[in-house]
């Protein structure tokens, strides 16, 4: 098991004196591939994600969104493997439920996300006919076949093998939950994937807790990243707080699949909400941990970071947070107007004609 190296200290670039990000310079120190505009990208999808969980956590109070499980303290790790693997532009997806921001952020509109949490005419992963964003988005490279936990793995390692079997070159990132590492069918997966040597990299969002359980009592070891030796492959420790840091292991991890077989990501993350909006975590969390974990929210550390290298301004910052308000009260009023499925298309695509 490694742990990824962190990022370079901060560095000057070009243009600061303005503190207008020039929007084409490599980013000076960070991995291979990474630009100013990418990092400035990156922020603008994290809060326009960040303000569609928030808006969709809110509709759960109003009674018009049935259930939901945040990614807040998630969308660092989400964004930067994403960009990775949308660098490498040959990779399918195995996202599972926290997974929000890759949805969105592969081309899934705030009006659609909101379509289907409230389960409206549109919703573009079901028809409306399973829980939110939970289906299939195959012009994305997505696939999210339900909420049952570890369930994915298995079917990730099988594309990945037919994939294999077709001489195509895709590498498969499939998502998962430190919870869902209890389960037999990760064990499963990752068994099978090891010893075919598959393209796959498993990427764990660690929370430290499987609903209410935290990590100590789910497991006697405190990196996941260690069992992964005992399918004989390798297992990286990574902040998954730090954009950046998630970037660079996901494109090594990607490069590694490819070439040498599967490899585990272990993101240690935190998660800021509870389990789902059924959840009351102020049970099993106190108001100390939840506070010294908002002080390592993405949407806090991130923008921070980025204005000291100069690649963000408070004005930049307020517009983006302004932008993405517009687009997800937008989104909102839309998906109120719109209708429910009619139910005389229920059994559609269910039984042939």
């Amino acid at each position: 098991m490694t742990q990824a190296k962190p990022r370079s200290p901060k560095t000057s670039r070009k243009g600061k004196a303005t503190g207008k990000s020039t929007g084409e310079n490599r980013a000076v120190g960070f991995p291979e591939g990474l630009t100013e505009q990418d990092l400035l990208n990156s922020y603008r999808q994290m809060v326009l994600v960040r303000k569609t969980d928030e808006r969709v956590w809110m509709m759960n109070r109003q009674g018009k969104v049935p259930i939901a499980a945040s990614c807040q303290g998630h969308e660092a790790a989400q964004l930067g493997s994403l960009l990775a693997a949308q660098q490498d532009g040959d990779c399918f997806l195995f996202p599972y439920y926290r997974d929000l921001a890759i949805k969105m952020m592969v081309g899934l509109s705030p009006t659609q996300v909101m379509l289907s949490f409230m389960g409206k005419v549109g919703e573009p992963y079901s028809g409306a006919r399973q829980f939110p964003l939970q289906g299939a988005d195959l012009e994305h490279r997505v696939i999210q076949i339900s909420n049952v936990v570890g369930a994915g793995l298995t079917q990730a390692v099988g594309y990945a093998l037919g994939c294999r079997m077709l001489g195509d070159d895709t590498v498969v990132l499939a998502y998962l939950g430190d919870g869902a590492t209890s389960q037999g069918e990760t064990h499963e997966a990752m068994n099978f994937a090891g010893v075919h040597r598959l393209p796959v990299v498993f990427v764990c969002e660690n929370n430290r807790y499987a609903i209410s359980v935290p990590q100590s009592l789910q497991m006697a070891i405190t990196d996941v990243a260690s069992r992964a030796e005992g399918y004989g492959f390798p297992g990286v420790v990574v902040d998954g707080m730090d954009l950046v840091q998630s970037y660079q292991a996901t494109r090594e991890g990607i490069k590694h699949a490819r070439s040498q077989g599967p490899v585990f990501l272990e993101m240690k993350v935190e998660r800021l909400m509870p389990h789902t909006t059924d959840d009351d975590d102020r049970r099993y969390r106190g108001d100390d941990e939840v506070e010294q974990a908002r002080l390592r929210d993405p949407l806090v550390t991130f923008p921070a970071y980025l204005k000291e290298q100069g690649i963000l301004t408070d004005q930049e910052a307020e517009e983006i947070n302004a932008e993405a308000q517009r687009a997800v009260n937008e989104a909102t009023d839309v998906a109120e107007a719109a209708s429910p499925p009619d139910a005389s298309d229920m059994l559609s695509h269910v039984y042939a004609p």
